[in-house]
């Protein structure tokens, strides 16, 4: 497929939306579709010395509601995936990690979202003070992995990337 023609329709600081026809040079087939463009994240699953993971509670206005979450942000202009990750950390939540592990990479929702995820594992950490921005209302509370397991269980957790970040660790090595 090749891209024949793309035009900006919005633009606002965290994403852009484009309306996107393209074509199959072999057999002519098109299609056409609106994207958010978007310029990637890093998420950031904090495990302490007890094995418990880190996450956030904070009102999500998509959602409608506060959930619970692995710590996230978007990547800032130049800025690779895991200097955001290091970043966001420390914002929202206040802590340093000595230990990085990269452990996936992810598109969010293809379908018509641009936006890969870069899953981390944030280990021997150092508790710091959260500076998170003027907009973000977050509490950070540890988890065991039953606990997480159960909440995802029962629909408290429903966040994509904290699902598929515990599904990574507790999957067998």
């Amino acid at each position: 497929m090749k891209i024949i023609s793309s035009r900006e329709v919005y633009r606002c600081k965290v994403f852009h939306v484009t309306e996107d026809e393209a074509v199959d040079s072999r057999s002519g087939f098109r299609i056409k579709r609106s994207i958010v463009r978007h310029g990637g994240s890093a998420v950031m699953m904090a495990v302490d010395d007890r094995r418990r993971i880190l996450l956030v509670r904070q009102f999500r206005l998509a959602a409608g509601k506060e959930i619970w979450e692995l710590p996230a942000g978007t990547m800032d202009p130049g800025e690779k995936p895991f200097q955001t990750a290091r970043r966001e950390l420390a914002e929202e939540t206040g802590y340093k990690a000595r230990k990085w592990t990269r452990l996936a990479s992810f598109w969010l929702s293809p379908g018509y979202v641009q936006e890969r995820m870069h899953l981390y594992q944030a280990t021997g950490l150092t508790a710091g003070e959260a500076t998170p921005m003027d907009d973000e209302r977050i509490a950070a509370r540890w988890f065991t992995r039953k606990e997480i397991r159960a909440m995802i269980a029962s629909g408290k957790i429903e966040d994509a990337k904290t699902i598929i970040g515990f599904g990574l660790m507790a999957a067998p090595k």
